[in-house]
């Protein structure tokens, strides 16, 4: 008889998290989730949910009371840039995710649940090297000398070299996938912690006809956005590699952020006037190098901006229809 797979999500209530205990559950996985609450947009389809707070080490040991295949941690303070740039949470994001991966690692080397990915960011590239916002260098042997533009890139900096330590010194199968810009349904879309991709979609949906956007800076800033199904494909595919380096997880399809803007109006079929306002901003450039991931994995996405950003549109617009018809 062939014994059931578990696994393990942490931050099982979080967008990435979700979706990946939904196709761990299609793969025939007994599934734990962990996290502070339960999902927001749909109920969790773990067979196992515990409330609590990873920070705490008696909550991390009472998650692994048994041996598991595959570990996920995802649990994370973060947010997009209004949340990670203005300054104002620094020290709650260092301090809060870096202590929810030094009592995972350890309660998992104790339990002797060995096979762990950790969701690392490209913030932990250097500052210095993303300043062009058309020729970005993101390759993940640029990462030193490092300098990075945000504490919570510093922390992901240190958490991977945490990971990479326990790796060495007690063989733990460690692997580090760099996100760059998840995105897609069942994301946060207001309320200050939401992603670009989610804020210009809640923004064209309220926009009235004929009026007008908000877009931080000048709107000429790069990114690539990766939508939420190739991003649980590559992650799966790091997590059951042999591959301890970290690689990064995200699109070369990079983008301006007015032009961002100008593919979600056409998926709503709207003119609107983009106004710019002062913001936080982050780098000027950023996009992912996906050569390493292509030849080690074999890994490329497989969804277009467009096509996520519509479905992206689609499921944003539905979740304000909802939120309006209880409010009034």
């Amino acid at each position: 008889m062939i014994q059931q797979k578990c696994a393990l999500v942490c931050g099982a209530a979080g967008f990435i998290g979700s979706h990946m205990v939904k196709r761990l559950k299609k793969e025939g996985f007994w599934v734990r989730g962990v996290d502070l609450k339960h999902p927001e947009f749909s109920e969790s389809t773990a067979d196992d949910y515990l409330v609590g707070d990873l920070r705490d080490p008696d909550v991390c040991n009472r998650s692994l009371d048994r041996t598991f295949d595959e570990v996920y941690q995802f649990a994370a303070d973060m947010g997009g840039a209004g949340f990670v740039f203005t300054g104002e949470n620094d020290a709650a994001i260092m301090h809060n995710s870096a202590m929810i991966n030094l009592n995972m690692l350890e309660s998992c080397r104790k339990n002797n649940s060995n096979r762990i990915f950790f969701s690392s960011s490209a913030c932990v590239y250097p500052s210095y090297n993303q300043m062009d916002p058309d020729t970005p260098n993101c390759s993940e042997d640029s990462v030193y000398p490092a300098s990075p533009d945000s504490d919570y890139g510093w922390e992901k900096l240190f958490s991977e070299r945490l990971y990479l330590a326990y790796y060495r010194d007690y063989g733990m199968a460690v692997r580090i996938g760099r996100y760059h810009n998840i995105y897609g349904p069942e994301g946060t879309w207001d309320g200050g912690r939401e992603k670009v991709p989610a804020a210009l979609c809640r923004k064209v949906v309220r926009a009235s006809d004929g009026g007008e956007i908000e877009v931080w800076g000048d709107g000429k800033q790069t990114r690539s956005f990766l939508f939420i199904d190739d991003c649980i494909e590559g992650t799966i595919r790091l997590t059951r590699s042999q591959i301890a380096t970290p690689l990064n997880i995200g699109s070369e399809e990079m983008i301006s952020i007015n032009e961002l803007a100008g593919v979600v109006m056409e998926i709503a079929g709207r003119k609107l006037t983009l106004k710019h306002i002062p913001g936080p901003l982050g780098v000027r450039g950023r996009n992912s190098d996906n050569k390493l991931v292509k030849e080690m994995l074999g890994w490329e996405p497989l969804i277009s901006l467009k096509e996520g950003m519509g479905k992206t549109y689609v499921w944003i617009a539905e979740q304000i229809r909802k939120t309006d018809a209880l409010t009034k």
